[in-house]
């Protein structure tokens, strides 16, 4: 054998080591030879000797004078019988003891994992476990030991870890209030509104008209025709598709509502977007760089008007709408861009 040559602590580690391995070494050899001789035969018609033997000798033994071959023969079969029966028996038992050592080890490997906050209960446990078994009782009938359940320490806190019931209250006090703000929001959707506009063909012809804020602008032009055609011609044959809702200098797409504007409390490049009702003009009689709740009134036009006519103010001064652009500051012409 090499000697280790390094520190003492080493090499004592080392000597106990080697030693444990050949011990498991010598374990293994044993159970290898016990499991040769128990299987060792030499042939295959000697299978069944030892247990044909052990019969033949029995036979021999409680046979006394003549008999006849049946009898010879029931005696026989009777003999083989009862033999089978020991060799089941005993085979059985067999694998109740390994089931049983099995059993053994895995609450070994358990009392090992386990954890507890509570030293009192690990003492019980171990009690349990050291308790004989009881006269005239059977491996089987002995107690098993109590298992160990795991656990939360109440003075740890754990509000950051995963809790299904935490979890299920948190969606449902966000399902209430989903709710209620939907409730809410219809509410004021369904408030109505004076909405000013003036028909724009060249001139202004102002009127009015009383709408839901949840009201599309679609259906704001459609009251609005349906009112002025008495009055002007060219509005007979016009659908909502052949009109322009002009607001702030800003044409308003059709799919919009006024309650998109409100909410929001969107700008115009003249005025606020959110105020629908005209008390005076802000360009004439106040500074158009503060806000006021006053607000130029909606425009409606043609769109074959606007198309010959804006290159002239104030149809220059109109561009579509986009909601991502911000109007920080009003203006009332192009030439005063702040």
């Amino acid at each position: 054998m090499a000697e280790y040559k390094g520190a003492a602590s080493e090499a004592g580690r080392a000597m106990h080591l080697i030693k444990r391995r050949e011990k498991e070494k010598q374990e293994l050899q044993l159970k290898r030879a016990k499991i040769e001789e128990g299987s060792q035969i030499a042939d295959i018609g000697n299978k069944f000797a030892v247990h044909y033997d052990a019969v033949e000798a029995q036979l021999k033994s409680s046979t006394v004078g003549l008999v006849t071959l049946d009898q010879m023969k029931a005696k026989q079969e009777l003999m083989v019988r009862e033999r089978e029966k020991q060799l089941a028996k005993k085979q059985a038992e067999q694998k109740l003891k390994l089931q049983e050592e099995k059993q053994k080890e895995k609450q070994k490997r358990r009392q090992k994992a386990t954890l507890s906050f509570n030293i009192d209960d690990e003492v019980e446990n171990v009690e349990d476990t050291e308790e004989p078994p009881q006269e005239g009782g059977t491996v089987s009938e002995v107690t098993q030991p109590k298992k160990m359940k795991l656990g939360k320490n109440p003075d740890v806190d754990t509000s950051f870890l995963p809790d299904k019931d935490r979890e299920e209250e948190e969606n449902q006090l966000r399902e209430e209030l989903r709710q209620e703000w939907v409730s809410k929001q219809e509410k004021i959707k369904n408030e109505e509104i004076d909405i000013t506009y003036s028909y724009w063909d060249g001139s202004g012809h102002r009127r009015s008209a009383r709408m839901k804020k949840g009201h599309s602008m679609s259906q704001f032009l459609h009251r609005c025709i349906e009112n002025l055609r008495k009055e002007f011609t060219e509005l007979r044959t016009a659908t909502v598709d052949q009109l322009m809702y002009i607001k702030e200098d800003l044409i308003i797409p059709h799919h919009y509502t006024f309650y998109d504007f409100i909410v929001t409390k969107a700008r115009g490049k003249s005025g606020p977007l959110f105020s629908f009702d005209v008390h005076e003009d802000v360009r004439m009689v106040a500074d158009s760089r503060v806000e006021k709740d006053e607000s130029h009134a909606g425009k409606i036009v043609l769109r074959g008007w606007y198309e010959k006519n804006k290159h002239i103010f104030p149809a220059s001064r109109w561009e579509p709408y986009d909601p991502e652009k911000n109007y920080d500051k009003y203006t009332i012409s192009d030439k005063l861009q702040r």
